[in-house]
């Protein structure tokens, strides 16, 4: 009873000297941008409580929406300069969960931001309080206001999610009342769990398996994408994340069990979680040489991992009574062209092949084109597996769901928040940190373009794109001495 004003009182003081930093108010201002300017016709459904008060006040319209965009990107441009600007002082100086939850704030009661993912849980979670599988029927047979605010392009299709993740909708759709919007804004309940669990035990797995905390703090608890899809999209891949980043501080704490127990239980909230078994298996006991003595011990563990792992997603699946119909939607994510690569070649062999009057070999091609960059993905996971992961089994699982992330049907930010928040782990090199930081800012780029789009104002987000390169080729340039100054608080 008496440690529990002492840590108040620490929580306080480390908010406090957050608050101090210049950068820390700069991206707190860039959050409340985006948060203003993403109330806007591009992402807000019909039946949006937000919109009485907009047409109320006139901002249905044109210039209410370049309004809309220039502040996203306005954000945008702030949170990135304060995201560079902390580099070196973060976990030195100022605690990195302190900036997270501060930047963070403006974005916790605010209509999901640059997806419609978290509306589309909220309707899955209404099917199940209406005792039906979202694995037996997709969200339309239920019309209606849950409905109407999942986007139009899988409103036919059954979920591809696990069922914990169902329940856990389920879950927060009861807590709500039944009310669709706050439903929605509740998914972030979950994501919040899982951002935490990143942020207070990823820098303490990177000091233990003798990785830099301090870039793993920067990188990952502390970047954009973690702040605007985890915590403002409300995505359920923050807390896969989370639970996976509790196994491997299980894993380095030689606590092997409760660790595979965890992958298991992150698997089914979303199924690429698995992959973690084999980082669980090898942290701590890595797979030298490929002696038979060797190769029987680490192929033991590997075994291990994944029964447990297997088994407790067997097990939650049987609670549930839910089944495993997620497997026959698997096809579902690459229903629509996202900028995964292949996903890209092959919509454009299609619609090249249809314009020249042979639409049946422009399909064939472009399943062809899918389906290699599926073989080569677990390709390049086969060669990690019995490469570099067989010592380096955080390297294998980052690199692997990065893999993943670029070959597989689909391809959005925060599928890249898989391999991404690990990327630190693996002890990249500065040109590694620096191509990183790159995919991060023409992402961030995207997603405004995306916003620009649908409110008719392309070339704010072309600008955008080009003050948000600008700045990141400012910032490779000041940080390519190592000695660089701290920035001092204000």
């Amino acid at each position: 009873m008496e440690e529990r004003p002492w840590r108040l009182a620490a929580i306080g003081r480390d908010l406090a000297q957050a608050w101090n930093f210049p950068a820390v108010r700069r991206g707190l201002a860039g959050t409340a941008c985006i948060f203003v300017g993403s109330l806007t016709p591009a992402y807000l459904p019909q039946n949006s409580p937000w919109w009485e008060p907009m047409r109320g006040l006139g901002l249905d319209s044109w210039p209410a929406r370049v309004l809309g965009t220039a502040l996203v990107v306005t954000g945008m441009v702030l949170l990135v300069t304060a995201w560079f600007r902390l580099r070196l002082s973060l976990y030195h100086s100022v605690k990195h969960w302190a900036i997270c939850l501060i930047w963070s704030a403006p974005l916790l009661f605010a209509p999901p931001t640059f997806s419609h993912d978290a509306y589309g849980y909220a309707a899955l979670g209404w099917l199940l309080r209406n005792g039906l599988s979202p694995y037996e029927h997709s969200i339309s047979v239920l019309p209606g206001a849950f409905a109407d605010q999942f986007a139009w392009a899988w409103r036919y299709d059954t979920s591809m999610y696990p069922p914990l993740s169902l329940q856990i909708f389920h879950g927060v759709v009861a807590l709500a009342q039944n009310d669709p919007y706050v439903s929605a804004v509740a998914m972030r309940i979950p994501a919040l769990i899982g951002v935490a669990l990143i942020v207070s035990l990823l820098p303490r797995v990177a000091q233990r398996i003798g990785a830099d905390p301090q870039l793993t703090a920067w990188f990952a608890t502390i970047n954009p994408i973690l702040i605007i899809d985890l915590v403002g999209g409300a995505h359920n891949d923050a807390l896969m994340m989370g639970m996976v980043v509790l196994a491997l501080w299980l894993a380095t704490d030689n606590r092997f069990i409760p660790a595979a127990v965890v992958v298991g239980v992150a698997a089914t909230i979303k199924q690429p979680a698995i992959l973690a078994a084999y980082a669980v298996a090898l942290i701590g006991h890595p797979w030298l040489t490929f002696g038979w003595r060797d190769s029987l011990r680490s192929l033991g563990r590997l075994i291990a991992a994944t029964g447990i792992a297997a088994l407790t997603f067997a097990g939650i699946t049987q609670l549930t009574g839910l089944g495993y119909g997620w497997i026959y939607a698997a096809d579902v994510p690459g229903k629509i062209v996202t900028i995964a690569p292949f996903s890209l070649l092959a919509a454009g062999l299609s619609a090249l092949l249809t314009w020249l009057g042979h639409p049946e070999v422009g399909e064939l091609l472009a399943s062809g084109t899918r389906a290699l960059g599926l073989v080569l993905t677990a390709g390049v996971m086969l060669w990690l597996g019995l490469g570099i992961g067989r010592r380096q089994p955080v390297t294998f699982l980052s690199w692997s769901w990065l893999a993943f992330a670029f070959g597989g049907l689909s391809l959005h930010s925060w599928y890249l928040t898989w391999g991404g928040l690990l990327l630190p782990l693996t002890r990249p090199n500065r040109r590694v940190i620096n191509g990183a930081v790159i995919v991060t800012i023409v992402l961030l780029a995207y997603a405004a373009g995306g916003l620009a789009w649908f409110n008719d104002a392309v070339a704010l987000a072309l600008a955008g794109a080009a003050l948000l390169l600008t700045l990141t080729w400012r910032h490779h340039q000041e940080h390519k001495e190592p000695e660089a100054e701290l920035e001092d608080a204000q």
